[in-house]
């Protein structure tokens, strides 16, 4: 379970902490942030670049700094603003030794460190940016240049300059450095941004690049958590499943499905429009083996190779999907040119309003409850889905950035975590925890091979390993699948033979109450399992509803239930 934070913006207003500590790498490892990541589940933090860098001139200019850190200037070393002043003040083996003790903490807590890795650019920027290391250096060497333009650096990330991995002592230094963080801090893995950048020749992305390669080989990093962002903005940018074992890679067939599902086709349901049907969900629920299981050994990766989210540092919050059509970045001051149009966001039907209350005054206070049981139906489909599920840091408690979606120069309250909960944001809190204590406890939620629809071979009974059905208790068939009017679908996935519980998720993505009758399985003249208890409804603001609701009694299999619009349930075989 991967929690995606920024050193800074996590602490940075978490009032339990001393204030010198907010903000801080020490921070980050203070008994109430370790308690907060224990509580949820989390096993392992992936933090935003800790590399040293600096901010583009251009930000500079207006007031504003490169807030995310995805400008490196200095591969073997910590970045020294995220220190405390005491550190800074004591010089640069103080501020390591402060990393390293927030790596040594977290991994008392049983609580992994995944480091977010810049190695596709650097912060010297374009033709025009500043010269500040690697252009003085060896120009030519370090940076890719255009063969048509020789004079110009060729440009595949969007920053104005490319690292050149073609060259043997460029792949030196990110291999040094990989090393170094793992060695003398203690890191348990990385993850490369914009990684096809890595791995191109001048043919385009090569999976065989010697430094992918070495990555599988080194004996020092080929046994450490390895995740890929599966694209840049080159020729033949997106390779999403292409990435060589042991490589885990961010699923964006996933966020796209989820986000579809949920938010987008229902807001086209509401003109009257069509809507997408439920095969490309189902299919990111089951792990994505289209995706993920080719390659030499097909079937090889599994579904952890599926890095699952619904959102990240770059784009909307959750809590911003469900209440802005429209990206609002006019704080980064660039006319809104910026940040990605394709969001597949619903407002619900108002804009903004995303501290609103149930209040029949206020202008969303009508939809209010649609608003929070999305954002519970998105964290479901997340965090009960086939894969390694990534959380962003605030989601778990409805954090929001105003509408913007591409908060990169924001260090302020844009970014930063909010602690203060409204009761919705504590309710949804403990939500998540619920949901990541469900996946804990059934086996059945934590797949480490693709589903094939057969028995598993430690199973004695000719029981399937997963099966779809539709509202009617029906296993689906291709007409089904093709049927893109369809909304409800139910998804069974068995339990090891060894008495674990199977599991059946219900997902209603209609606009209308679905009658549902729950599906089962006959074996050997008998159906298993022989009833279902409910255990949790997205349609719950909170977990403890549960113990109010008639309908988590066993009800047997077949029996007709009632799910709400736009509504998830759970139910565990008894």
């Amino acid at each position: 379970m991967i929690y995606e934070a920024h050193v800074r913006g996590l602490t940075k207003q978490l009032e339990a902490l001393p204030e010198d500590l907010r903000g801080t790498y020490a921070g980050l490892a203070h008994p109430a942030t370790v308690a907060h990541l224990k509580d949820l589940g989390i096993t392992a933090l992936e933090l935003l670049p800790i590399h040293a860098s600096v901010p583009e001139p251009h930000l500079v200019a207006k007031g504003l700094d490169n807030y995310w850190g995805y400008s490196t200037i200095g591969f073997f070393a910590p970045h020294a603003a995220y220190a405390t002043q005491a550190a800074q003040d004591a010089g640069a083996s103080a501020v390591l030794d402060e990393v390293r003790g927030m790596v040594h903490l977290l991994h008392e807590a049983g609580i992994e460190v995944i480091l977010d890795v810049v190695y596709n650019h650097t912060g010297e920027a374009g033709d025009d940016g500043p010269h500040l290391s690697f252009r003085g250096f060896d120009d030519t060497s370090y940076y890719a240049h255009d063969d048509a333009d020789p004079v110009r650096y060729a440009d595949v990330t969007g920053t104005g300059n490319t690292l050149d991995l073609t060259h043997p002592r460029v792949v030196q230094l990110a291999l040094d450095s990989l090393r170094y963080w793992a060695q003398e801090v203690g890191v348990d893995g990385f993850r490369f941004d914009l990684a096809v950048t890595l791995g191109r020749r001048p043919q385009g992305f090569d999976p065989d690049h010697p430094f992918l390669v070495a990555l599988q080989t080194d004996p020092v990093l080929s046994g450490l958590k390895l995740v890929a962002e599966p694209w840049d903005v080159g020729m033949g940018g997106w390779q999403t499943g292409n990435f060589p074992a042991p490589m885990g890679e961010w699923n964006d067939r996933f966020r796209d499905a989820v986000r579809q599902f949920w938010l987008s086709d229902p807001k086209e349901a509401s003109h009257g429009r069509g809507t997408a049907g439920v095969r490309e969900l189902a299919t990111r629920l089951a792990g994505s083996a289209d995706l993920f299981g080719h390659g030499r050994m097909p079937l090889a990766r599994g579904p952890v190779a599926s890095i699952n989210m619904v959102t990240a540092h770059d784009g909307f919050t959750m809590a911003d999907l469900v209440a802005f059509d429209h990206k609002h970045n006019e704080a980064n001051g660039e006319d809104g040119r910026d940040g990605s149009n394709d969001n597949r966001s619903w407002n619900h039907g108002v804009e903004d309003h995303v501290e609103e209350t149930d209040d029949p005054l206020d202008p969303a206070g009508e939809i209010a409850p649609l608003r929070r049981r999305s954002i519970r139906n998105l964290l479901a489909t997340l965090l009960l889905s086939a894969g390694t599920p990534m959380i962003t840091a605030g989601d778990e408690m409805g954090r929001t950035q105003r509408g913007n979606n591409n908060a990169y120069c924001q260090d302020n309250e844009i970014s930063w975590v909010d602690w203060d909960l409204a009761p919705w944001r504590k309710d949804l809190l403990d939500t998540t925890r619920y949901l990541l204590e469900l996946r804990r406890a059934h086996r059945a939620l934590r797949a480490d091979s693709f589903f094939l629809g057969l028995p598993r071979h430690t199973v004695s009974t000719a029981v399937p390993d997963l099966v779809w059905f539709g509202s009617k208790g029906k296993m689906l068939d291709h007409a089904g699948w093709n049927d893109h009017a369809r909304r409800t679908v139910q998804m069974l996935r068995t339990g090891p033979a060894d008495g674990a519980h199977d599991v059946l998720l219900v997902l209603n993505g209609s606009l209308d109450d679905a009658i549902v009758r729950l599906a089962g399985l006959e074996v050997a003249g008998s159906e298993r399992p022989s009833g279902w208890r409910l255990v949790w409804d997205s349609d719950w603001e909170h977990p403890a509803d549960r113990h109010e609701d008639p309908e988590t009694e066993v009800v047997g299999v077949g029996s007709k239930v009632v799910l709400e619009p736009l509504s998830t349930r759970v139910y565990v075989s008894v």
